[in-house]
Formats: structure tokens, sequence, C-alpha cells
């Protein structure tokens, strides 16, 4: 169903409307050890409809999609709205409005790949890994599709199609050392169905020779030493630091709960060198991980830049939380379900290369760590943080030494970028995250790399 019949649906009505109809597609597979343990294919679609008067939502979905169920689900969230106004009327409440149009689908003209080609592209990197590594105690190779297509109207003068797929390769190596396990994975893919992002296996035999060389250094890695150093942040490090430490805590919802965030605004939180922005579709005229043109209410999407010179600037906002907080629309109101409404969500989160060369950066540091590789962490709405270290570097009079043993980094986000000194002039995204707060959604991170201080965990 396109958009203009979508239009003709909406009521005449002194409440503002939103209608949505979405279909999510996703597909999974993984081979262990050369076994298949998991294959799975899912589709959920279906319609919901917002509605807002006098500072009231009123919210209706259903999973069946066609003329009638639309003209059902509208007159149901116009009635629970009229029904809240009758008892928490909050006045005559206008949201802020920038709609926009347009269609942005990044589906493939390419023909579509069968299950079982999929399959036999898995089976190829792993009987490459395998022939080439036998030493290997196990191997896992899956793959990830995950593909979202919406239409949305408003009554605001919204309206828009999008089809955003994306796919994800995984490859992870163990082998047993010392009576100890030890892992190293990487992460393929990005924006694009299979057969737009994956062509050849071939293509990633190089890259898999790197996940190997890798595993083969962690067998020589040694404890970090336990306190605070000059490090070097890789660029994967310093784009979940921006997401998960500053970008949370910058998203407007998580203002108006209680984030720091609103304490700093105007000040210094970081250096002068710093610059952190949440990038809506473009960033120096390429392409994001994850391209949004406008947003989950209408709302056309627009970069916020976060961190200006290390001055804290702006939050990101949705219509509600940009007039509660008196702030401009940036367009990242985003959901991942047809009956998910949407929060303020970001899309790609990163520092702003600046212009330090990483071997100068490296080659600055007398005694401390080159931090490359990040696992699991966390993050409070104070800045607050520890993440997981799973592959890094000491660096000893300059150079790059002896490789670490995982650990940990941990500290608050807003003081560790106060001691920001250098910023690298290369942009690295992770292009597979996905960010689980309330309702899962795809998302882009990154950065360039930085030279800071850092509390960091070891022996």
């Amino acid at each position: 169903m396109n958009t203009k019949q979508l239009k003709d649906l909406l009521p005449d009505n002194n409440n503002y409307i939103e209608l949505k109809v979405q279909n999510n597609k996703s597909q999974s597979m993984a081979y262990l050890n050369g076994s298949l343990v998991h294959n799975d294919a899912s589709s959920s679609s279906g319609l919901m409809a917002r509605s807002f008067r006098n500072g009231m939502w009123g919210v209706a979905s259903s999973p069946t999609v066609n003329k009638e169920k639309m003209k059902q689900v509208i007159k149901k969230a116009t009635a629970n709205t009229d029904y809240l106004v009758t008892k928490m009327d909050k006045g005559n409440v206008t949201l802020p409005s920038n709609p926009a149009q347009g269609d942005y689908c990044f589906s493939s003209d390419k023909p579509k790949l069968s299950t079982k080609a999929k399959a036999d592209f898995i089976q190829e990197i792993d009987n490459y890994i395998i022939k080439k590594y036998s030493d290997l105690d196990s191997r896992y190779v899956s793959f990830t599709n995950l593909e979202m297509e919406k239409s949305l109207v408003t009554n605001d003068g919204a309206e828009f199609n999008t089809v955003l797929p994306r796919s994800v390769l995984v490859v992870m190596m163990t082998t047993v050392h010392n009576n100890e396990p030890i892992q190293n994975m990487e992460i393929f893919g990005g924006l694009g169905q299979f057969e737009e992002v994956f062509s050849d296996p071939k293509d990633y035999f190089n890259d898999i020779d790197k996940v190997y060389g890798r595993l083969m250094e962690k067998k020589k890695a040694v404890f970090a030493k336990a306190g605070t150093f000059d490090c070097v942040l890789g660029p994967k490090l310093a784009g979940i630091l921006a997401h998960e430490a500053i970008g949370h805590t910058t998203e407007a919802d998580i203002v108006l709960n209680g984030s720091i965030a609103i304490d700093y605004l105007g000040k210094q939180v970081a250096s002068p060198l710093i610059n952190l922005l949440d990038a809506a579709h473009h960033y120096q005229d390429k392409l994001c991980p994850i391209p949004i043109f406008i947003d989950d209410e209408g709302t056309k999407a627009e970069d916020c830049l976060i961190i200006e010179k290390g001055i804290l600037k702006n939050f990101m906002t949705s219509k509600e939380t940009a007039h509660k907080l008196g702030k401009k629309l940036t367009g990242n109101g985003r959901s991942y379900a047809f009956s998910d409404e949407p929060i303020v969500r970001m899309r790609n989160t990163m520092i702003v290369p600046g212009n330090d060369k990483l071997q100068d950066m490296i080659s600055s540091i007398e005694n401390g760590y080159y931090l490359i590789e990040h696992g699991n962490g966390q993050a409070d709405y104070t800045s607050e943080f520890m993440f997981g270290v799973t592959f890094g570097y000491e660096i000893k009079n300059g150079k790059i030494a002896d490789p670490l043993k995982e650990t940990t980094i941990s500290g608050v986000a807003f003081e560790l970028l106060k001691t920001v000194s250098k910023v690298s002039d290369d942009l690295v995204w992770i292009s597979a995250g996905m960010c689980g707060k309330k309702q899962p959604i795809p998302v882009g991170m990154g950065g360039p790399a930085i030279k800071c201080k850092v509390n960091i965990g070891g022996k």
C-alpha cells in the first residue's frame, strides 16, 4: 500500500495523527566446526496509528494490514487519546513539526540468492579456515540479514517509504593455550542485502588470515598493569564510548529522566579537540552505516552536533522531547517493530576525525597501551562506563610491544574526554551495532583513534 492510499485514510480532526505500515524480515544461519547449528527466518508485519492532543498520546496497532483495519486502528488510537484527555488534560500542546517526504529504499536489484546459496557461501569460508588452520580447537561462522520496510504518513504533511537492509558476517576462532581458551573474532558487512554486500567468499580470505594472526598473537599476551595510563583508544573503542557513554546520556528522553547531561549543557565536557556527532545519513558525502533521511515520526532527519570543540551543545530529540525541552527537532525518533512507538534513538554516532596520525600518537607515549577491540560493556546516565577490551598492545618507548590479555577500562566519559590530547585523521565505522534501549534498533558508531588518559584494569 503506497503513501497516497495511506494519506486518504487520515481523518480530518484536531488530533495529530501518524499511520505506519511496517514489515521486518530477518534470516540467520550459523556453522560451528562445520555443522549447521542455527537456521532461522522470520517475518513480522502490521500497522500502527498514534494520535496526540492536549499532551496525551493514544496508540493502537494490528498485525492485519488492510484498509478497514487501518480505519479501525486510527479510530481506536483517537478514542484512546480522547479518553486520556478526559483524565489528564494538559491544555493546548502543539508539537513541533518539520515534516519531510521521500522514498529511501536501499534494496538490491541483484537476483535474490536462495538459502542454499547463502549456506554455500558460509561453508566455503568455513572450508578455507579448516584447511588452512587445522590447529584451531573450534571455529564459528554465521550470517544475519535484517530488512526493515516502512511506510508512514502524518497529518502534518510527512510521508515516506523506506527499505533499510543490513547483512552481517561473523567469523570466530578459538584455540587452547596453557589450558585456557583464547578467542578472536571479526564482523564484516553492513548496509545492504546479502546479494549486495557479499559477492565472493574469497574477498574475505585475507581478512580471515588477520583474524587467525591476532589469535596467535594472543598466545603471547601479557597482563596490563592496573592504573591510569596514557592510551590510544582505537576507532572501535572510541565509537563504543561515543555511543554508550555519551550518546545515551544526551538522548532527550533520558535527559528528561535525570541524565547528568542536563547540568552540562553549554559547558566544557571534553577537550577542545573533541567534536561528537550523531550523523543522520551522510558524513563527508559518504553514506553512513544506518542512513536515516526521515525518522519514524515523519521528521526530516538532520545531523545533531552533540559536542562542539569540547562544549556540550545539543541533545537528540523526538517531537515530544523537543517540545518539553524547548530544543530543535533532530529527527531521532525511531522504532523497531510495527507495534513499537518511536523513542529517541541514535543513528550514526561518532567522534569527528582530527588531524593527527595514528603512528605519531603511538610514538608520543613512553609507557602505556594501544587498545583496539572492545567486548561487552555498560554505561549509565552519569556517563560512567566500564568496557571490556579484547585486543590491544603495550606501548613501550613509543613502540608497539607485547599483546595484551583481555582486560577492562572504566571511568567517567565526560572526564576521560577532557584528557584527549590527540585525535587521528581516519574514520572507522562499526556497521553491525544493535542498540538495546527498550527495543532493539540497528545503529552505526565509529570514529578516529584518540589519545587520552584511561583507567585500565590489570594484574
